[in-house]
């Protein structure tokens, strides 16, 4: 007897996984955003500012000048190892426990960000404080990111790609908030204010959002699709003689229930290719961006308004839009298919786009030549290296779980969010000798 399922009215399951694959990335991209204010923090007030020839370069502190350098490895180590973690240690949390309390966690942080923008700290102290918010952040963002991608695991494919792009999104509105700044002519403090307030906006939005979500009938179905298995799987554990007599008086079902604890090696097996795949992905993209792609110059702007605009513009807002498009693409276009190796080898393929860039106007440069100078050489590298990021990523998050039985859907969810973590760390370790070669 086939059970009837039920459908996801007004897409509200898909939205609260959308919001909360927002609410994954925004935090992380709002202090990225607000670089300008932290260095602005950390500037030394004994310091003389010297004559109109000294180069910036020379008049920042040290905290200054080592604050995006120190800032991308306190966000990508604490990334990388709890992304690993949960992947490890998943079964043993509630689920509930893992997104409520990462959620709690990143809207404190946030509020007390938000408190201290009004707060004078000496630079120090202060940038000591900041590193610290930026491990919290991405500590319990990697245990939300791998816990949702595992809930997702539960549902139909397709509900993979919101939380991919929300996810996009999250770099959209960051890129559009920094050239709402530019364009106001703000002071520096009001404007991180905003950023902040509206980060705590998003995670209160996400939170009721989650709440909400087990009340709906379409989720309930498929959780408890889920618990059924795993209750079927304890009882045939532990009486064998019913899983025997079950078997012989109903053949048509008989279906080898599997236990509820594989073993991680067991799953990764099955998805080592796609899991390799996406790793591969955000190697190579943050290889490239930004430390490369963010240091091209625009040589049409001679001085004009459009220089001021043109990272922000052609390198962040253009990258995260393009690549939240790849990212939703996914929701109507799933080709290839989830056996083809032309995923893969795709993927493989987008590693011409690290030579393209490093040929761009980078400056400043001392090895290389440009080759590439008139801007929309570059403008259209980076519309096809973010859109093929979103994309192919996407892909390869949607078609993991489903390589595997559904009872393993949800660690399959978690491996592959650890890979992709790993393709994070990675890629901004070799971002480094990418952006010293050229």
């Amino acid at each position: 007897m086939e059970v009837h399922k039920p459908e996801d009215k007004n897409n509200l399951v898909w939205l609260i996984f959308f919001i909360l694959g927002l609410a994954t990335l925004l935090p992380w991209n709002f202090f990225m955003t607000a670089t300008m204010y932290f260095t602005s923090r950390l500037r030394d007030p004994y310091q003389s500012s010297g004559n109109d020839t000294d180069k910036e370069e020379d008049n920042r502190s040290l905290l200054e000048a080592k604050f995006n350098n120190v800032m991308t490895l306190c966000a990508m180590v604490p990334l990388l190892v709890f992304s690993c973690l949960n992947s490890v240690l998943h079964q043993r949390i509630p689920q509930k426990f893992r997104i409520m309390g990462s959620l709690a966690v990143i809207f404190a942080v946030f509020l007390l960000t938000a408190i201290l923008v009004k707060i004078e700290m000496a630079p120090l102290p202060f940038f000591m404080m900041t590193m610290i918010k930026i491990v919290i952040i991405n500590s319990f963002g990697a245990i939300l990111q791998g816990s949702l991608f595992g809930m997702a695991g539960l549902l139909p494919s397709k509900y993979t790609t919101p939380i991919m792009s929300g996810q996009g999104l999250a770099g959209t509105f960051a890129a559009f908030s920094m050239i709402c700044a530019i364009a106001s002519g703000s002071k520096l403090n009001d404007a991180a204010f905003g950023y902040f307030i509206t980060a705590c906006a998003v995670i209160i939005l996400a939170i009721m959002s989650y709440v909400a979500l087990p009340k709906l009938e379409f989720y309930q179905y498929y959780n408890q699709r889920q618990s059924g298995k795993r209750v079927n799987a304890e009882e045939n554990k532990l009486d064998p003689l019913k899983n025997e007599n079950a078997a012989e008086t109903t053949p048509a079902l008989n279906q080898k229930v599997p236990e509820e604890n594989v073993s991680m090696l067991t799953i990764f097996k099955k998805i080592w290719v796609l899991a390799l795949s996406v790793c591969f992905a955000f190697t190579v993209t943050i290889g490239t961006f930004p430390a490369v792609t963010a240091d091209v110059k625009s040589t049409i702007a001679k001085g004009e308004n459009w220089e001021r605009y043109f990272i922000p513009v052609c390198c962040f807002l253009l990258f995260n839009i393009s690549d939240w498009v790849g990212r939703s693409l996914t929701a109507v276009c799933t080709w290839p298919g989830k056996d083809s190796k032309l995923v893969p080898i795709l993927l493989l393929a987008r590693v011409i786009f690290v030579p393209l860039f490093m040929l761009c106007n980078v400056q400043p440069r001392h090895n290389l030549p440009v080759i590439f100078h008139h801007d929309c050489w570059f403008i259209v590298f980076m519309i096809f290296f973010a859109f093929s990021n979103g994309y192919l990523a996407s892909l390869c998050m949607c078609f993991g779980p489903k390589k595997v039985a559904p009872h393993e859907s949800e660690t399959a969810g978690a491996v592959m969010a650890f890979f992709l973590s790993l393709g994070l760390a990675l890629g901004a370790s070799i971002s480094f000798l990418i952006r010293g070669l050229v």
